[in-house]
Formats: C-alpha cells, structure tokens, sequence
C-alpha cells in the first residue's frame, strides 16, 4: 500500500504527448505541481496547450530539459517527487530502422528513467505507460490465448525486430520495467496497457497512429468497404484517469488492461455514419479477406499477408475486468470516443467535410 502526497510534485515524462496531456490536466486541476519533462522547453509549439491548462487549473507546470536516451537527464524532474508517471515512448508503425528507432528508445527510455528513479531517495511509486501490444501482436494471439482472451497474465511472444517491431519494442520495454522493479524496494511499479487510444487530442500538434486512422476512415481510403481487422479501442480521457488512478490508489499494483471495447475497423467506421455519413465517404460494407490478401500487400508494405491472416476476420478479445474492479475504471461508449475524435480532426481542419 503506497500513499502518495499530493502537495509533492508529480514527474510526467513525454508530457506533451497524446495520453500524458489528459494527465497533465487531470493533474493539474487537482492542484497538484506537475514536472513536466519534454525534449525542449524552449519549443513552443509543442508546449503551448500545457502552459495553457496551467494557467486554468489550480496547480502549477514546470517544465524540464530531458533526453530518454542521455543517462541522468531526468534527476532534477525527478528530485523531491513521490510519484513518477513514465508515457514518453516512440508510437509509430512504418519505421525504415525499427531497432533505433522503436527498440533502443523505448527500453533504453525505461531504463533511464526507472534506474533514476532507484537513486532519487523521494520516489514511493513509479507507473510506466506500457501498451498491449506487450501482451500481443495479432489478434489470432487473443484467440489462442486462455481461454481466449488476453489478461494481464499473458506475454507477447510473437513479435520480433522483424515482424511487428513496435509490439516487440513494448514487450522489452516493459519487462525491462519489471526487472528494474524487482532489483530495488523503495518503490512500487504499476503499468497501464491501453489498446488503440481514440478521443480528442489536447495538443492540436499531437501525431499518433490513430490519428491516421481516422484520416484513413474519414478521408475516403475506405469508402469501398473497411477489414473486419479485430483489436480494441479505449479513449484517451479514460487512459488518464486510469494513470491517475494507477499513481494515487493507495492498493493498485500490477498490470493493467486499459480496454473499453472489443472493436474492428468496420465498426469504427460505421459507428460514425449516423452523424458524419452525408458528409464524409465513411466504410459502410467489410472488405472482404481474400480481396485483402490480394491487394493489401500491394497498396501498404504494413499489410502483409502474414498480418492480414492473423488480423481480418480474427475476433479481439480482452479481459478489462481487473482496471474495473481494483480502480474502479469505467469506459466511455465507443460512439463518444469516435464521434469526439473524429470531431476533434474537423476542428484541427485535417479533415473537410463535403459540402452539401
């Protein structure tokens, strides 16, 4: 059991990003002082929205210089806070040198971080922004899992540096977190595994796959039909809370699956037609498998026919009970999260509807 002190600073790295904003905010509105830890203070663009949620909220921002890849860089974020919140990690899918440009950050990351966390005497807990995909690559892995399904049991053991290398990055990652964890006994280590994180972004900057997503779906690259493609959706508000819930619950301990829901891009697509159908050419119809395992490979090198057999018409299932139960997490509807994400992009102006 790990009390933190909310009148102590709280250390988020990668504060910027898509998941760690929301947590910023939540942060920041219950009064607590927020260390902010981004690659450069000085880059307004990328800070600007957190200064602004600081400037309406009652608690306080201060920001600092960190490198995930500099040893030490993250001491003085780290000095007199309790809790550690540890998102800042490289998300992206097509990358042309996956070991150093997913590997080596996000394990090499981890280890930083937490390793300074072993020498900052005020750390009691630290909750490190896992994913998942450390606990599977394809959703046939959920259906071959125990009782098919994913729990916080299960390990990823599929991915490699050449198939799948950001769910192989993930897994390292995380259990390079554990291995840390259980070499010290100052503090304590939860982790959040989010699926794919939808909702709106509070940095309109902000770039994440699934972003690129919604592009696909709203920008007409699926008007002739979506992949019944199985894996789940969460929103990002609700990952916040789960973070927030994860450093302050006194009792949280562990992995959790962040899931709200079992999901496939066909129904993403048509969750959105009833308000957003007129206007954009939104999927209404699933393509079909062996049109998929013709073409795919042609139109985008990440679909492959190995991804394409373990992912189309494959169901996703994971067991979301453990984050309900322990942290009492409960998930937004999917047509929320959609319709406010896709929303979110009309705002931003990267995607236009036609005009009636």
């Amino acid at each position: 059991m790990t009390q933190i002190d909310k009148s102590k600073p709280v250390l988020v790295t990668g504060a910027n990003g898509y998941v760690a904003s929301w947590l910023v905010k939540m942060l920041l509105e219950d009064g607590i002082t927020v260390h902010a830890a981004v690659r450069d203070p000085k880059n307004e663009k990328k800070i600007a929205h957190l200064k602004e949620l600081a400037a309406h909220s009652n608690g306080e921002i201060k920001f600092f210089k960190t490198d995930l890849l500099t040893p030490g860089s993250y001491t003085s974020a780290m000095d007199g806070c309790e809790l550690v919140y540890h998102t800042a990690s490289p998300y992206t899918i097509d990358v042309k040198d996956p070991l150093k440009q997913l590997v080596e950050p996000a394990l090499h990351g981890t280890e930083n971080v937490l390793n300074t966390a072993k020498k900052v005497a005020s750390v009691k807990r630290v909750v490190v922004t896992s994913s998942c995909a450390a606990i599977y690559t394809d959703a046939i892995d959920s259906v071959n899992a125990p009782g098919g399904q994913l729990t916080e049991d299960v390990w990823n053991t599929t991915a490699s540096l050449e198939y799948q290398p950001y769910s192989y990055s993930k897994t390292l990652a995380e259990k390079k977190a554990w291995e840390i964890a259980e070499s010290q006994d100052q503090w304590d280590l939860v982790t959040i595994n989010p699926c794919g994180v939808f909702g709106p972004s509070l940095n309109p900057n902000a770039t994440s796959e699934s972003i690129n997503i919604l592009k696909m779906l709203g920008g007409g690259d699926m008007k002739m039909g979506a992949p019944k493609m199985g894996f789940g959706i969460v929103d990002v508000r609700d990952v916040a809370e789960a973070h927030m819930k994860a450093g302050f619950v006194p009792s949280a301990s562990g992995r959790y699956i962040t899931a709200g829901h079992n999901s496939d891009f066909l129904e993403m697509g048509t969750v959105l037609l009833p308000k957003y159908g007129d206007q954009f050419p939104l999927p209404k119809k699933a393509l079909p498998k062996w049109l998929l395992m013709l073409v795919g490979p042609m139109t985008n090198k990440l679909f492959t026919r190995q991804f394409i057999r373990n992912n189309v018409n494959v169901p996703w299932r994971a067991d979301n009970s453990k984050i309900k139960k322990e942290l009492g997490i409960e998930f937004r509807p999917l047509k929320e999260t959609m319709e406010d994400s896709f929303q979110s992009l009309i705002d931003d102006g990267i995607l236009t509807p036609k005009k009636k």
